[in-house]
This record gives C-alpha cells, structure tokens and sequence, in this order.
C-alpha cells in the first residue's frame, strides 16, 4: 500500500498545542517552567527603542554648528518634556534672545557640532508577551520568551484575518448549513466567539463589531464582503495584523460553503467554554493556519508531543480538497495509485482517489490538492 506525507489541518477534540510566545526583541522573561498560565498572563517583557528626533538647534538659531553646545540648556541624557527650552541664543547686547523649544517629549541623546543638531529620544514602548492560551510553561526562551503548552480541542481553518483574542463560545446557528446573519447576532455578545455555519453577512461583522464579540467562525465569507469591511483587498502576505476589533475565520473557504459537520458539531459541543482564537494565515512557505483552541482540564502527559502540522496519507485518511473543481469538498482516501497521471495542466503527478462525504462520488486529485483533516 502506497503512503505519503502532506500538510494536515487539525479538526481535534483533544490534541496537544505547543505555542512558542517569543518577544521581537530581547527582554526579560517573567515566569519559569512549570507555571500554570492563563491567556492574559504577561510571560515576557521589553522596550522597544523611541524614535530618535532630530532638532535643528543651529539652523533655528542662525549659528554655526560648533556653537550650538555652549548655547544648550540642557545636557546628554535629561528628561524633556514637549515646551521645554533646549538652547538660547546671546542675543544683541543681551536682548532679542533667539530660543529653540522643544517638539518632543524623551532624553536627550547626542549634540553634533557638525550639523549643530541636538538629538532627542522618544520614550520606548512598553511590549508584553501573553501566554495567549491557558496551559502550562513548558520551555524557557532565554531573554525571549517561553512555549505554552496545553491539552484541548483545536479546529484549525483555511483562512482569516484579525489577531489574537479570547472569548466565550456561543453557537449562533442552528446547523453547519446555515448563513450568520445579523439578526443571530445578540446585544450581550461581548465578548464572544460566535459560530456560523456556511456563511458570514456583512451585516453579521459589522454588528458583531457594534456589540463587541471578538471572533466570528463560519464555513466561508465572501471576498468582496471581506474588503468592504475591510476597506482594501487582501494579499498574497501574511494575514493576522489587521487593525480590526475582532477577528474572522472561514473553516472550508470563499463564498457560501457549510462548514464540515464534524467542525460545527465540535464547536458545538464546546459552548460556553473559553477559546484562544487567532486569524493569522499563511499559505506559502512556512504554513501558518487561523485557530480556535479550547484548553481542557487534562494534563499533556510527559510522552504526549504537539501535531507537526502533517500526517501520513493512507487509505482510509480524512482529506480536504483545497483545489477546484472539489475545493472544500471532504472525502476519505480509497486508493493511493503508485504510478504518474497526467493532469488536466499536461503535468504529469502522484493522484488519489477518494470518495466524496457529500455525495460518495469517487473522484481522482492529485495529492498535492489535499490536506489531511487530522483527528
């Protein structure tokens, strides 16, 4: 029998997430292995540098630059504040004093007597590291950060856009088929993770942002739905930083599809519990897919590792189709054949065949249109 390996998507009611939480830049990390943590823990902490402004001392003086330090009021390394005199000219006979104030609040760093310019930084900004979901520190990252590990369910979707939130679970729908309208969307949503079935309206983003749930989940959204809330087309870059108040993922794809049975009845059986979210999506190299995480009671046993993302294709597998015609059809291998087919394109490429949930059809993709639904 044939095997091989391919990218997998996580649809799991109990699986093992290793999330690695690391700074831009080096700092101080605040917890040790073994913490417990919950989502908003601060487990890491740094500055990053103020923008250095540059003022034009001489220049708004009318002096040479090597007499701008015999002129400054203030000195290397003090606190100033926006108004503050920085430098005063002799004026003539005493009056008519030229004056530089400063634009800026921040130290001063350094004074050319080149350019008679006197450099001003502004005050760094504070950077906290979370633990983004509830677990435990099972790695330190020496003046980085940690890895968080926990044990839950985990659905891993297609596409998204918006950051990292948590929130409560609430099944707005009553089925996998259904569109999340408006209308499903309630005054005391703040605060929640709703879950659609095929499909995400406009109207449904625009008044979950109005009441302040902070994640919608749905089978698809549509495209142009998505650029008018969003005010511009999505590329090909990573998604996930978008500034939006809440974060949306599709779980099969574009358009209108019903999100996969076992997703909606997963989610559905975790009502009411608290979940990680994240929409950040990347679809080159380096996959990064949009997540809801739902941490249990239970702890990782030490032997227990996390998904490496991938499984082996066998027959019986649960797949995804991510390409036309079948794109976000479900199916389970039923032959893994050992020899080139010519495709449609004219390329010559490893296929399978599997059979379709939907409809039982029995279809041939080439392997590399598909990802394994792992369980």
């Amino acid at each position: 029998m044939g095997t091989a390996y391919t990218p997998g998507l996580t649809v799991s009611a109990d699986h093992v997430v290793r999330k690695v939480r690391r700074l831009p830049l080096k700092g101080e990390v605040l917890v040790k292995v073994g913490d417990k943590v919950e989502p908003h823990t601060v487990i890491a902490r740094t500055e990053l540098p103020g923008i250095l402004q540059s003022v034009k001392v001489a220049e708004k003086l009318g002096v040479e630059a090597r007499d701008v330090p015999s002129l400054l009021k203030v000195n290397i390394g003090d606190k100033v504040t926006v108004g503050q005199l920085l430098a005063e000219s002799k004026g003539l006979f005493g009056l008519f004093k030229g004056q530089v104030l400063s634009e800026f609040e921040g130290t001063v760093e350094d004074v050319s007597d080149v350019t008679g310019n006197l450099l001003i930084r502004e005050p760094p900004t504070p950077i906290e590291m979370t633990a983004y979901v509830r677990g435990r520190v099972a790695e330190i990252i020496p003046e980085e950060g940690a890895v968080i590990e926990t044990r839950g369910a985990m659905v891993q979707g297609i596409f998204g856009v918006g950051g990292e939130r948590v929130g409560v679970i609430r099944v707005a729908v009553a089925g996998p088929n259904d569109v999340l309208e408006a209308s499903h969307v309630q005054d005391d949503d703040r605060g929640k993770v709703l879950i659609g079935g095929s499909q995400v309206s406009l109207g449904a983003i625009k008044r979950a942002e109005e009441v302040g749930a902070v994640c919608l989940v749905a089978g698809a959204v549509r495209d142009l739905d998505l650029t008018e809330y969003l005010g511009y087309d999505i590329g090909v870059a990573i998604t996930g930083n978008e500034d939006i108040p809440l974060t949306i993922i599709a779980t099969e794809g574009f358009g209108r599809l019903p999100m996969a049975e076992r997703t909606f009845e997963l989610l559905r059986s975790l009502e009411g519990k608290e979940a990680s979210v994240n929409g950040a999506t990347q679809i080159r190299a380096g996959v990064i897919r949009p997540e809801i995480i739902v941490p249990s009671d239970q702890e990782v046993d030490a032997y227990e590792s996390a998904d490496t993302g991938g499984g082996v294709l066998e027959i019986g597998t649960p797949i995804r189709i991510i390409r036309e015609p079948y794109f976000g059809r479900l199916a389970t291998v039923t032959a893994l054949p050992p020899e080139l087919q010519v495709v449609e394109s004219g390329a010559e490429v490893r296929v399978l065949k599997a059979k379709l949930d939907d409809t039982g059809e029995e279809v041939t993709v080439p392997r590399a249109n598909v990802e394994i639904i792992s369980k």
